[in-house]
Formats: C-alpha cells, sequence, structure tokens
C-alpha cells in the first residue's frame, strides 16, 4: 500500500491525550533507535573473526556440497522431466547445509576431536556449490535442448532426420567445456555490480540474510526446528512414493492415474495424482504462477483441443492419432512455443531497456570518462560515506582481488579449447558459429547478469531460444541446421546462466563477509561436480524409464519437444503446419506480449492478479494434472497463513522442501529396481462401469 493510504487522516484531539500521545511517540522513537543498533548484522558478529579465503574452503564443506548436490540434481531432474517447473531450492540447500555441518561437527567435538568452528562463510561456500551444482541439471538443457536431439524425441516431430542420441561421456565433455566460460566471463566486472551499482540480486540478499540469520542464536534455534519439519516431511514423501510403487504394474496403473474428478476429466487431463512433489512446488510457488498453469490447463485441454479434436477431417486427415505432429500434437506443440515465445521476447526487451537505461544513468553520475570500472580500479564511494555494515562488507569485498588478466587468460584459453572441442562433438556446429557465440557472450553474460540483479530474472533460456533460431537458420536444413541450433543454444544458455548464477554468490558472499575467491572456486568446483552428476542422474533416468519423453509417460520432458520444434521451424518455416495453426500462434503470441503489456500499465498492486503467460503455456502440452496438484498446495498455505501466518512464513519452505526432497530421493531406488528388472507386483486400474463389466464378462468366460 502506499504511504498515502496508510497515513491516518488528521483530527483535533484532548490536549491530555495529545500529551499522552508525546510520551508515546517518544518511547516508540527510543525503541525504533534501540532497533535501529540491533538492525547492523555485522555488530553481531563483529567479535567473531573472519576466516581467511583458504580456511573457507573446506574439506567438509565440500563433501556436504557433493551429497546434497546428488540430491538436488535429482530432484531438479525430476522436474525438468516432468513440467520443467523448478521453484528457488536455496532455502532448503542453505537450510540442509547448515544442518549436516552443524552435526557434523557436533559428533566430532563429542568424539574428542578437535573441529573448526562452523561460520556463515563455509555456509555460504556450501550454499553457492550446490546451487552450482545442481543448476547444471537446468542449464545443461537434460529436459529441454540437449534431449531434444535424441531418436526419442525426434519420433514426435516432423524431422527425424538430424539426431544424436545421448551418450554419458559426451554430455561430460561437451559440458565440461562450455559451462565455464560464463564465471570468468564477469569476474572483472563484479565490484562495478555489486558496490558501485549497488544491484539487489534479490534472491542472493534473501538467501545471505537466511545465511545471516541461521549463524545468531535465535536463527539457529529456528534453523533446528524447520529442519526437524524438513525431516518429518521427507520421511513422509518418500514413504509415500515408496507405497505408491506397489501399485504401478504396468501402463497407466497407480494412485498417479486416479480418475479423481471422473472419467472424462481424466481423459482431458484434469486429475489429482498425488504427487508429494508438485504439492510442495504448489507452497513454494506465487499464487498467481499455481493459478496461472490451472488457467492454461483449462484454456487448452477444457476448451481449445476437444474443439479442435472435432475439426478433424478439416483442418487436418482424420485419420492421423492425436500424437501424430501433422495433426491435434502440432496445435499443441506450437500454440505453446507461440506463447513462450512472446511472453519471452517481451521480457527480453523489457530487461534490456531497463538494464541500458539504469546502465546509462549510473555511468552519467560517475567520473569515469567513459571508461566502464572494473575489479582493480578504486571505487568511487568514499567509506566514510557508508553504514559500518557497508564499510566492513566493502573491506573485505575488495580485499582478495581476482585479478583482470586471470579472468581474461582464462576465458580465452577455455574459448579456445571449446571452439576446437565442440565441432567434434556436433560436426553441424561449425567452429566459426561458436567463435561468433563466444565474441557476443561476454556482453551478453554482462546484460544478463546486470538484468538479474534489477529483476531477479535470468533470461537464458530466451538467449538460447534466440541462439536455436539464429544459428539453426544460419545453418540450414541441409547442413544439420537442427542439431547446430540446439546445440548453439546448449553454448549459449551455460555461458548466460552460470555469469548470473556467479554475481548472485557474490551478492550473497558481500553480504555474509565471505570472500570473493572463495565464492569463485566454490563455483568453480561446484560446476565441476555438476558436469558429473547431472549427466550421471540423467543416465540413470534415460535407461531406467525406456518411455522417457514420450507424451503419456511418467516423464514426458515436454521442453525437449518444444525446443527441438523451434529449431526446425529456424530451419524449415512455417510451411508445414496444419490448417489455421499458424493464425492461432499469431493469436497466442499477440495475447501474451498484450496480457505483459496490461501488467506493467496498471501497477503492481493490480498487475499480481493478472496471469503469466509463460506459466499458462506449460499445460498446453503436457496437461494440468500437476496444476491440480500446485493448486493444492497454495491452498495449504493460504490456509496456514490465514490461521497463523508468522508460523507459515517460518515453516512453509520447508515443508515444502521436505515433500519434494522425499519424492525426489524416491527416485533414485525406484531407478535402480527399473533397471534391476524388479516390477512392481500391483496393478491399480480405474475403468468405468461398462468396460468393468466387458473385463469380468472375459475373464468368466476364460
Amino acid at each position: 500500500m502506499s504511504q498515502e493510504y496508510q497515513k491516518p487522516e488528521q483530527v483535533d484531539e484532548d490536549p491530555n491525550q495529545k500529551r499522552k500521545r508525546g510520551k508515546e511517540d517518544h518511547e516508540e522513537e527510543e525503541e525504533e533507535e534501540e532497533e535501529g543498533e540491533v538492525i547492523s548484522v555485522e555488530r553481531l558478529f563483529a567479535k567473531q573473526e573472519v576466516p581467511s579465503w583458504t580456511r573457507q574452503l573446506t574439506f567438509r564443506a565440500f563433501i556436504i556440497s557433493g551429497l546434497l548436490s546428488v540430491l538436488f540434481s535429482v530432484i531438479v531432474m525430476k522436474l525438468n522431466l516432468t513440467t520443467g517447473i523448478i521453484p528457488s531450492l536455496n532455502v532448503s540447500a542453505g537450510l540442509l547445509g547448515f544442518f549436516f555441518v552443524s552435526t557434523w561437527t557436533k559428533i566430532l567435538s563429542k568424539a574428542g576431536f578437535l573441529t573448526l568452528p562452523f561460520t556463515r562463510q563455509e555456509n555460504t561456500v556450501i550454499q553457492t556449490c550446490i546451487v552450482a551444482s545442481s543448476g547444471i541439471a537446468f542449464s545443461g538443457g537434460f529436459g529441454s535442448y540437449l534431449f531434444g536431439l535424441s531418436d526419442r524425441i525426434a519420433a514426435q516431430s516432423s524431422d527425424t532426420g538430424d539426431t544424436k542420441n545421448p551418450g554419458l561421456l559426451w554430455i561430460i565433455g561437451f559440458l565440461f567445456v562450455v559451462s565455464f566460460l560464463g564465471l570468468f566471463s564477469v569476474v572483472p566486472l563484479r565490484k562495478i555490480m555489486i558496490i558501485d551499482f549497488k544491484l539487489t540480486y534479490p534472491s542472493g540478499t534473501a538467501t545471505a540474510l537466511l545465511i545471516n540469520s541461521f549463524h545468531t542464536p535465535a536463527g539457529a534455534k529456528l534453523a533446528k526446528k524447520q529442519v526437524k519439519e524438513l525431516g518429518k516431511f521427507f520421511s513422509f514423501s518418500f514413504l509415500w512414493g515408496f507405497f505408491q510403487w506397489f501399485y504401478t504394474g504396468e501402463g497407466d496403473c497407480g494412485f498417479s492415474n486416479f480418475p479423481s474428478l471422473g472419467l472424462k476429466a481424466y481423459q482431458n487431463k484434469f486429475y489429482f495424482d498425488f504427487s508429494a512433489t508438485y504439492v510442495g512446488v504448489g507452497m513454494i510457488c506465487p499464487y498467481i504462477v499455481n493459478i496461472s498453469v490451472l488457467l492454461g490447463g483449462i484454456i487448452s485441454w477444457g476448451l481449445m483441443w476437444p474443439l479442435i479434436w472435432n475439426k478433424r477431417g478439416d483442418w487436418y486427415k482424420a485419420e492421423l492419432s492425436p500424437t501424430s505432429m501433422n495433426g491435434l500434437q502440432a496445435y499443441k506443440v506450437f500454440i505453446a512455443i507461440a506463447m513462450i515465445l512472446g511472453d519471452g521476447l517481451y521480457n527480453f526487451f523489457k530487461v534490456l531497456g531497463r538494464t541500458l537505461s539504469a546502465l546509462y544513468v549510473q555511468l552519467r553520475q560517475k567520473d569515469v570518462s567513459g571508461i566502464l570500472p572494473v575489479a582493480d580500479q578504486a571505487s568511487s564511494v568514499s567509506l566514510e560515506q557508508l553504514s559500518y555494515d557497508d564499510q566492513r562488507r566493502t573491506q573485505l569485498f575488495l580485499k582478495d582481488q581476482i585479478p583482470a588478466w586471470f579472468a581474461a587468460a582464462g576465458y580465452v584459453g577455455i574459448a579456445a579449447i571449446s571452439i576446437a572441442t565442440v565441432p567434434h562433438i556436433f560436426p553441424q556446429l561449425k567452429w566459426y558459429y561458436v567463435l561468433v557465440i563466444y565474441l557476443i557472450a561476454p556482453t551478453l553474460a554482462f546484460c544478463n547478469a546486470y538484468g538479474c540483479g534489477l529483476t531477479d530474472w535470468s533470461l537464458a533460456s530466451t538467449y538460447g531460444k534466440v541462439a536455436i533460431f539464429t544459428i539453426g537458420a544460419w545453418a540450414g536444413s541441409s547442413h544439420g541446421g537442427v542439431i547446430a541450433g540446439l546445440a548453439a543454444c546448449g553454448v549459449m544458455m551455460n555461458i548466460v546462466s552460470t555469469a548470473s548464477d556467479l554475481t548472485q554468490d557474490f551478492k550473497t558472499g558481500y553480504l555474509t563477509l565471505a570472500s570473493p575467491r572463495s565464492m569463485f572456486v566454490s563455483q568453480i568446483i561446484g560446476t565441476a561436480m555438476g558436469c558429473v552428476i547431472s549427466p550421471s542422474v540423467f543416465w540413470l533416468f534415460y535407461k531406467a524409464f525406456p518411455d522417457m519423453g514420450k507424451p503419456n509417460s511418467a516423464y514426458p520432458a515436454p521442453y525437449a519437444v518444444v525446443y527441438r520444434n523451434m529449431a526446425i521451424l529456424a530451419v524449415e518455416g512455417l510451411d508445414y503446419l496444419p490448417k489455421n495453426c499458424l493464425l492461432l500462434c499469431g493469436v497466442f503470441f499477440g495475447a501474451a506480449i498484450l496480457i505483459n503489456l496490461i501488467k506493467d500499465c496498471i501497477g503492481k498492486k493490480k498487475a499480481r492478479f493478472i496471469p503469466l503467460p509463460m506459466a499458462m503455456a506449460i499445460p498446453f502440452y503436457i496437461g494440468p494434472y500437476f496444476a491440480i496438484d500446485m493448486c493444492l498446495g497454495s491452498v495449504i498455505k493460504f490456509v496456514w497463513e490465514k490461521i497463523n501466518k508468522a508460523k507459515a512464513d517460518a515453516f512453509v519452505p520447508a515443508v515444502a522442501s521436505g515433500m519434494i526432497c522425499g519424492d525426489g530421493i524416491w527416485t533414485l531406488p525406484a531407478s535402480i529396481l527399473a533397471l534391476a528388472g524388479v516390477k512392481p507386483p500391483i496393478c491399480m486400474k480405474f475403468l468405468s462401469r461398462a468396460d468393468n463389466t466387458r473385463v469380468d464378462k472375459f475373464l468368466k468366460g476364460s
């Protein structure tokens, strides 16, 4: 609410009331002054020595990071391959890191071993390493561009010629040569981002506040309670997944296919699938995201697809199956693509415009003679002008420099290796395509990192889509443009994604007094872990579930189909689309832009009720069944907030994380059982009364 709205109307008062009011105001001012002193975070930690950057990088930190990286990589991979909606898991990463190292320290100290104290700087290192590692599960494209190269996804598209099936070794090699460039591209500009421009980086700031709170006495007490709740719901979610497994004998068996809203609704993907993961995701995601997903499902599967299905024989051949890319499936995929592109392009130009405008204003206000300040230059802000917290943070942030020559040499060296290596993995992606990407990538990485600092919105996937269309069209269909476009998407996404992740981590480190050097090393080690862990997890899924990537499977990988068809669109154009598909794509592309425009024009108070086109587009292809789960999560959160908002704010992230982690980790033993050929003993299936009668007659007759 605005200040004008909150300001009470002035009325005449009794003199005694005025004296009483004045006394109360004076007491409130004294309380506010006392609170103002307490708000200084660094005064709370003034007696604690800040360890050197090498002491922040401990053996136990990387052991814990490695174990938790496996957990979070499995979770992100599962979300990638089901719906593509990935909530922020920073709270759970920080919380679990704090819990495991605190437990480690207590056990060793009770056993009589001397242990280093667990500091917030070490906690930040663990957080950075986990997020960097599990981030590869997203930017590695296992649910999008990389899996889109495979035969399984090509079989659902019009072009089945250009394919490259997943292989564990080449995926690991590809990620190693493309995932580190983004880290080196923004290192020289860390000071301008964090200190000179004071960019907010909301997620990085929130993570830092969380870590700082863990290491205060009251915060540590709350963290223990949160971990207890997380563990409780982790156990429930894991055991629930184990219980459900017994009833998934074959095909569409089990609780995940329960027609809870009726058989007709089930046929149109409207049902509750008893997924603890997506109930948890719904508790974490904002209300408008969950409502947008449900609204998109109602528009598509409730209205559009039944109407278009009735047009078979007119708009497309009647004999085509619902999954044919020349029939109904084309409308599902390309209308979703149109909405995603409309939303992505609008936000790309909006964030880019804000970035360039803010950058111009910032540079005009600083005497930099047209030169962008880098890490080795002195700050234009005097330390005397800063608060105690900012003085201490700035001094320590500038203490451990990362030389600009080191970053430049690292970028050039890795780029040279990548230019020589990537064309051997993807012959269709010529060396000069990769060179052009690496020449423009630092600028785009800076724009993405700067825009992320302003809006908390990383446009890595949008930059990847731009690469698909430019490189795919440049290569052409006769020279493997589909593979070239998808591979170029991977190169671009990894650079801009890791660049924004690192600057977020620099902001977190700045607020927790963690050294930029320890942040950089932690990000490097976490990225290296992710380059091995994420492909290994994907390979386990790929081998354990032969139907992965198919529309009606447990892991339909919807974005893999979307990204491949974007590449086909870039190479072949629009001629092969069925009747009226292009018209509908244009309508929904324009609608996505219009919705965003309205959202930005009506003000924040009303904009929170406007749906998000990107979220609406997700169920167009895979159906709205997961939206039911997410909305249930929203209802639980809403009721909890109404009953006790303070308790809900403290424990909703922990409960949701426990549900996501427990169900996610069950995927590992389920995959191992599938690889070992162990099948569930029971098939629980639901039939209509007429079908059940026919089955009974058949069984009695036999």
